[in-house]
């Protein structure tokens, strides 16, 4: 069966692309190996789909070359995303940091998603596996799957990453990129929870259960979120953005008192010096995670007035700058999203083409472009399929 435009993966970036595909008057094929389209967008946001962010910048992704991904935003905004779900009269409210979410259910924004495929006349097949995708002698595409074989002009992948696959996530779109010999960055989860070592999880996981406010910096990344205690380490927001920024063998810098300043110890001791650490930071906690942070950080007892200044300093520190090193992340298992893929310099920012081989394009996660937490991956999935759309 020839098609114009085969599209590998129902996702966020896949569903778009078709679309938009679909309008040009493309003769389209939109196939999934799950037996439901954007299998991700629906367990997305708790269920509720942070479907973007109208703050959302180039300033706000990583990639290795942070300047790939400005064309397809200019081209493609939050706010053009914005018009398609107001179009569909779909719910919708702004939570903090500029993130919106579906009022009722992630499910609205994959039925309007549908909705659009079926208006622009795509195809879809669900519940098929993609084998292989082989270049033609007449440069055209072969995609081999386990309903059969595919003709077609051009190919996109839109297959996602490594996270999440439960979901039904697999490298796929890694696998294609290398056998056409594109250059790949390397994968890693990302937006993922940390892990304790050993003798770190003995001494924190009886906090497990609590949240704190912090900012959270390591590399160039920088949050002032809160962070919560977990059984097997730390995730919450925090944890979850600057785990972008981590590299194995790396500390977390984490200030526990942000409302404080940098040197709130010294202060406290030119104000109260017969006061005691211990009388100055307890109130700045939680009972039981202050218990813990006493027994581990607070190691002089006497009134501040008799305390060094080294010692002031360390203790100060501790709370202003702790120095977490993760033994690990949770992996791909609980991780939003990877880090790495096919390399953006095999790609056109205008039309995500690969320079190598013309006619296969690649969009979404498995380019290396990730967003920080809050709408920003799908943003990046809903400008990537646009631009690829009106090219493929």
């Amino acid at each position: 069966m020839k098609k114009d435009v085969i599209i590998i993966g129902a996702g966020a970036a896949g569903m778009m692309c078709a679309i938009e595909a679909g309008k040009r008057g493309r003769n389209v094929l939109l196939v999934d190996h799950s037996d439901k389209p954007g299998r991700k967008i629906i367990i997305s946001g708790g269920g509720r789909c942070n479907f973007t962010n109208m703050g959302a910048t180039p300033a706000n992704y990583l990639s290795q070359n942070p300047h790939f991904c400005k064309s397809a935003f200019k081209r493609y905004t939050q706010y053009d995303f914005v018009d398609l779900v107001e179009k569909h009269e779909i719910p919708y409210h702004e939570k903090k940091l500029g993130q919106l979410f579906c009022d009722r259910s992630a499910k609205d924004i994959v039925k309007m998603l549908i909705t659009e495929c079926e208006e622009a006349g795509v195809e879809v097949l669900l519940g098929c596996k993609v084998e292989a995708v082989d270049k033609n002698d007449d440069e055209s595409f072969t995609v081999k799957t386990a309903l059969g074989d595919y003709q077609s002009e051009s190919v996109v992948i839109s297959s996602g990453g490594l996270s999440v696959p439960g979901t039904g996530a697999s490298g796929f779109g890694f696998k294609v990129a290398e056998k056409f010999g594109l250059e790949m960055i390397p994968t890693r989860a990302a937006l993922v929870p940390f892990l304790w070592d050993e003798k770190s999880k003995e001494v924190f996981i009886s906090l497990a259960g609590n949240a704190l406010p912090s900012v959270m910096s390591c590399g160039k990344g920088r949050f002032e979120e809160s962070f919560l205690f977990t059984h097997k380490g730390l995730s919450g927001p925090a944890v979850l953005q600057i785990s972008n920024y981590w590299e194995e063998g790396k500390s977390i810098s984490i200030d526990l008192l942000p409302d404080e300043p940098s040197d709130f110890l010294f202060q406290a001791k030119n104000e109260s010096p017969g006061k005691t650490i211990e009388q100055i930071i307890q109130p700045l906690f939680p009972k039981r995670v202050f218990a813990t942070f006493k027994k581990e950080f607070i190691t002089d007892k006497r009134p501040m007035g008799q305390i060094s200044e080294k010692v002031l300093r360390k203790i100060n520190d501790q709370f202003k700058a702790w120095q977490m090193l993760p033994a690990d992340t949770e992996g791909y298992r609980t991780a939003e999203v990877t880090i790495g893929g096919v390399d953006t310099n095999e790609l056109s920012s205008k039309t995500m083409e690969s320079k190598k081989v013309s006619s296969l394009y690649f969009i979404g996660e498995v380019v290396d472009v990730t967003g920080w937490l809050g709408g920003y991956n799908f943003q990046w999935a809903w400008s990537s399929g646009w631009c690829c759309g009106q090219f493929c």
